[in-house]
């Protein structure tokens, strides 16, 4: 099957009119990147992240994986993070989940999936954390919402615990680690109140030592 040729077209009118907008547009970006942000996000296609905050190439720097997930043996995602706080100093990273995500529906089932099945474990582990409350919501879909600002939560968390992060804070920089979760039906991000800014606001066990 040939790859859709209307693609190239967009890319080509796309290229035009930032052009048009700022003739050193590409001149500029291709000369270094500066993002003050890391989304880390996730994959759905309806969630797309530089257009969600209205920033332009090279103002933003992502990791998208299925349901947002920050896993403490997860090379990729490490590795952005890594990247994005010593290199590209960035001052703020927001995990951003999504209401109605597929990825956190199909961990609060018992279906075997494949492969994913192994990734979704740790959206199971939110899940049985916070059984009680989640069963005591009658509606499914206001069930899965729940559970998908519960993840972003906890995937908060992750990137805190990680020595990545807590290099930085110990460094003295100015890095905060946000919770939002962005709504499909009106194109809305909310804050979740689940901001960290330091060492001290993590429990204890989590903390290393320098």
């Amino acid at each position: 099957m040939p790859f859709p040729h209307d693609l190239f077209e967009n890319n080509r009118r796309w290229a035009a009119r930032m052009t048009a907008q700022d003739p050193q547009f590409f001149t500029t970006l291709a000369a270094q990147q500066a993002p003050e942000y890391l989304w880390i996000g996730c994959s759905d296609s309806r969630v797309p992240a530089n257009e969600i905050v209205g920033l332009l190439p090279g103002e933003l720097f992502v990791h998208r994986n299925v349901a947002n997930v920050v896993g403490h043996t997860d090379l990729n995602c490490l590795s952005v993070l890594q990247y994005a706080v010593e290199v590209l100093q960035v001052r703020h990273i927001m995990v951003t989940g999504h209401f109605g995500c597929g990825g956190v529906a199909a961990a609060m089932q018992h279906q075997q999936f494949g492969l994913i099945d192994n990734w979704l474990r740790a959206i199971k582990d939110v899940y049985r954390r916070h059984q009680v409350a989640l069963d005591a919501i009658s509606d499914a879909a206001a069930r899965v919402d729940r559970l998908c600002e519960l993840n972003v939560a906890q995937q908060v968390a992750n990137v805190c615990h990680s020595t990545i992060v807590q290099n930085a804070w110990r460094t003295g920089r100015e890095l905060t680690v946000h919770g939002f979760i962005y709504d499909i039906h009106d194109g809305l991000l909310r804050d979740l109140g689940v901001s960290i800014t330091g060492v001290d606001e993590i429990p204890s066990i989590y903390r290393i030592d320098a």
